[in-house]
Protein backbone atom coordinates (compact mmCIF):
# COMPACT_ATOMS: atom_id res chain seq x y z
CA UNK A 1 0.00 0.00 0.00
CA UNK A 2 1.37 3.54 -0.82
CA UNK A 3 0.90 6.13 1.81
CA UNK A 4 1.52 10.06 1.29
CA UNK A 5 2.27 11.64 3.89
CA UNK A 6 2.65 15.87 4.61
CA UNK A 7 4.48 18.09 7.50
CA UNK A 8 2.22 20.87 6.65
CA UNK A 9 3.12 24.52 6.97
CA UNK A 10 2.54 28.11 6.63
CA UNK A 11 4.78 28.56 3.76
CA UNK A 12 6.12 25.36 2.78
CA UNK A 13 4.59 21.64 2.88
CA UNK A 14 6.90 18.48 2.96
CA UNK A 15 5.79 15.30 1.45
CA UNK A 16 7.47 12.16 1.91
CA UNK A 17 5.89 8.24 0.14
CA UNK A 18 6.23 5.81 2.10
CA UNK A 19 4.43 1.79 2.12
CA UNK A 20 3.97 -0.88 4.71
CA UNK A 21 5.83 -3.84 3.16
CA UNK A 22 9.00 -2.44 4.66
CA UNK A 23 7.85 0.36 6.60
CA UNK A 24 9.86 2.85 4.93
CA UNK A 25 9.29 6.37 3.58
CA UNK A 26 11.20 8.66 1.45
CA UNK A 27 11.11 12.95 1.52
CA UNK A 28 10.27 13.90 -2.25
CA UNK A 29 10.15 17.82 -1.70
CA UNK A 30 8.12 20.67 -0.54
CA UNK A 31 5.15 22.90 -1.75
CA UNK A 32 4.76 26.30 -1.26
CA UNK A 33 1.86 27.91 0.29
CA UNK A 34 0.81 31.43 -0.56
CA UNK A 35 -0.88 33.59 1.20
CA UNK A 36 -1.95 30.66 3.54
CA UNK A 37 -3.23 28.75 1.02
CA UNK A 38 -1.48 25.88 -0.42
CA UNK A 39 -0.81 24.93 -4.26
CA UNK A 40 -3.31 22.33 -4.70
CA UNK A 41 -2.65 21.72 -8.04
CA UNK A 42 0.95 20.55 -7.09
CA UNK A 43 -0.81 18.36 -4.60
CA UNK A 44 -3.51 16.90 -7.15
CA UNK A 45 -0.54 15.86 -9.37
CA UNK A 46 1.84 14.01 -6.32
CA UNK A 47 -1.71 12.43 -6.05
CA UNK A 48 -2.44 11.49 -9.37
CA UNK A 49 0.98 10.46 -9.94
CA UNK A 50 1.79 7.84 -7.21
CA UNK A 51 -2.08 6.69 -6.45
CA UNK A 52 -1.72 6.87 -2.34
CA UNK A 53 -4.06 4.47 -0.80
CA UNK A 54 -3.73 6.57 2.53
CA UNK A 55 -3.15 9.96 3.67
CA UNK A 56 -0.83 10.88 6.91
CA UNK A 57 -0.44 14.42 8.06
CA UNK A 58 1.96 15.50 10.99
CA UNK A 59 -0.07 16.82 13.56
CA UNK A 60 1.47 19.53 15.40
CA UNK A 61 1.46 19.05 19.75
CA UNK A 62 3.05 20.65 22.03
CA UNK A 63 5.40 18.37 24.17
CA UNK A 64 2.78 17.95 26.94
CA UNK A 65 0.52 16.92 24.22
CA UNK A 66 -1.68 20.02 24.20
CA UNK A 67 -2.48 21.62 21.23
CA UNK A 68 -1.00 24.42 19.47
CA UNK A 69 -2.34 27.31 17.75
CA UNK A 70 -1.13 25.83 14.50
CA UNK A 71 -2.76 22.77 15.24
CA UNK A 72 -6.20 24.20 13.98
CA UNK A 73 -4.66 24.86 10.66
CA UNK A 74 -3.17 21.43 9.98
CA UNK A 75 -6.91 19.51 11.18
CA UNK A 76 -8.18 22.19 8.35
CA UNK A 77 -5.52 21.18 5.89
CA UNK A 78 -6.17 17.65 6.45
CA UNK A 79 -10.13 17.85 6.13
CA UNK A 80 -9.71 19.57 2.74
CA UNK A 81 -7.35 16.74 1.61
CA UNK A 82 -9.68 14.49 2.37
CA UNK A 83 -12.88 16.22 0.73
CA UNK A 84 -11.05 17.27 -2.46
CA UNK A 85 -9.38 13.80 -3.05
CA UNK A 86 -11.66 11.26 -1.50
CA UNK A 87 -8.76 9.62 0.42
CA UNK A 88 -8.84 8.36 4.17
CA UNK A 89 -6.64 10.93 6.18
CA UNK A 90 -5.05 10.37 9.37
CA UNK A 91 -3.20 12.84 11.86
CA UNK A 92 0.17 11.49 13.22
CA UNK A 93 2.17 13.11 16.05
CA UNK A 94 4.91 15.01 14.77
CA UNK A 95 6.66 15.97 17.95
CA UNK A 96 9.98 16.44 17.78
CA UNK A 97 10.26 15.99 13.75
CA UNK A 98 11.74 19.14 12.86
CA UNK A 99 14.69 18.38 15.28
CA UNK A 100 15.30 14.69 14.35
CA UNK A 101 15.51 15.82 10.78
CA UNK A 102 18.11 18.54 10.93
CA UNK A 103 20.33 16.72 13.12
CA UNK A 104 20.09 13.78 10.10
CA UNK A 105 20.68 16.43 7.30
CA UNK A 106 23.67 18.07 9.52
CA UNK A 107 25.48 14.37 9.61
CA UNK A 108 24.67 13.67 6.31
CA UNK A 109 26.45 17.06 4.56
CA UNK A 110 26.71 19.54 7.39
CA UNK A 111 24.77 23.11 7.43
CA UNK A 112 24.87 23.27 3.20
CA UNK A 113 22.27 20.07 3.97
CA UNK A 114 20.23 22.42 6.50
CA UNK A 115 17.60 24.07 3.74
CA UNK A 116 13.82 24.61 4.98
CA UNK A 117 12.72 21.98 1.82
CA UNK A 118 14.82 19.42 3.15
CA UNK A 119 14.20 19.80 6.70
CA UNK A 120 10.38 19.88 5.79
CA UNK A 121 10.35 16.79 3.24
CA UNK A 122 12.49 14.70 5.70
CA UNK A 123 10.46 15.99 7.93
CA UNK A 124 6.99 14.53 6.16
CA UNK A 125 9.40 11.29 5.77
CA UNK A 126 9.62 10.52 9.89
CA UNK A 127 5.89 11.37 10.20
CA UNK A 128 5.53 8.49 7.90
CA UNK A 129 7.52 6.40 9.18
CA UNK A 130 6.23 6.94 13.04
CA UNK A 131 3.30 6.51 11.71
CA UNK A 132 3.54 2.78 9.93
CA UNK A 133 5.76 1.43 12.67
CA UNK A 134 3.19 2.33 14.96
CA UNK A 135 0.90 0.67 12.49
CA UNK A 136 2.33 -2.36 11.23
CA UNK A 137 -0.78 -4.58 11.25
CA UNK A 138 -3.02 -1.66 9.66
CA UNK A 139 -4.76 -3.08 6.52
CA UNK A 140 -6.99 -1.48 4.33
Amino acid sequence: MLILSFDFGTKNIGVAIGQNITCTAHALNCIKVKNGIPDWNKIHHLITYWMPELIIVGYPLNMNGSQQKFTKKTITFAKLLKQRFLIDVKLHDERLTTIESKSILYMQGGYKKLKKNNINALSAALILESWLQKNKKFKL
